[in-house]
């Protein structure tokens, strides 16, 4: 019975983090460069897995606590993902000097995590959809939260080194600027779509 419950969590964990968003774009992106993949992989395991056990240990108990936790995080967050949003565009307009594969210069690997960091921590989704989802769910096991969770802790450490380092394969592809023009206009699009998202209200 354990260890049903334990596939139950990664089959979820899984299927919640492998949707396209801010942290896994940034991730690829990392592995295709092949800057601080590791370090970045790290982080946004550990920081899941912190969120997964805020949310099996009662985060939607503080959100009913605290009203103004929700509208904090949603616009907080889209400010962010626009700003991200620009950067990335910008980025796709730009010459192909900072775009190709393997260029020297990248950024340092504190200024990665922090970016890192902020694409997890402030993105609202993070707390409105996956951690209180997975908390409600893992509730329907009582005395089993945390096997549930440990699943949903495995599925998102498998998950962020297999795109980190599954990147490489992708490596020739992008040795063309343009598919990185591409790839920054796509990450852009997509932060102004999640962030519209969270204007419009979820």
């Amino acid at each position: 019975m354990p260890f049903s419950v334990y596939v139950t969590g990664f089959t979820m964990g899984l299927s919640l983090i492998v949707a396209i968003g801010a942290q896994n774009s940034f991730v690829l992106r990392q592995g295709l460069r092949n800057e601080h993949v590791f370090a970045i992989c790290l982080t946004c395991a550990l920081s899941d897995a912190v969120l997964i056990l805020a949310g099996v240990v009662g985060l939607k108990q503080a959100t009913a606590l605290l009203p103004m936790l929700e509208p904090a995080l949603r616009y907080g967050g889209a400010a962010f993902l626009i700003w991200y949003g620009a950067r990335s565009l910008l980025s796709a307009l730009r010459s192909s000097e900072a775009l190709a594969v393997g260029t020297a210069g990248g950024a340092t690997l504190s200024a990665s995590l922090v970016t890192c960091a902020a694409l997890t921590w402030l993105n609202p989704h993070v707390y409105l959809d996956t951690v209180l989802l997975i908390g409600s769910i893992a509730s329907q096991f009582p005395g089993q939260e945390l096997v549930f969770a440990a699943g949903a802790m495995t599925a998102s450490f498998l998950f962020f080194f297999g795109l980190g380092y599954g990147a490489r394969w992708l490596r020739p592809l992008f040795a063309d600027p343009k598919s990185w023009r591409i790839l920054d206009g796509i990450v852009a699009a997509t932060m102004w779509a999640i962030a519209f998202k969270l204007l419009q209200g979820g």
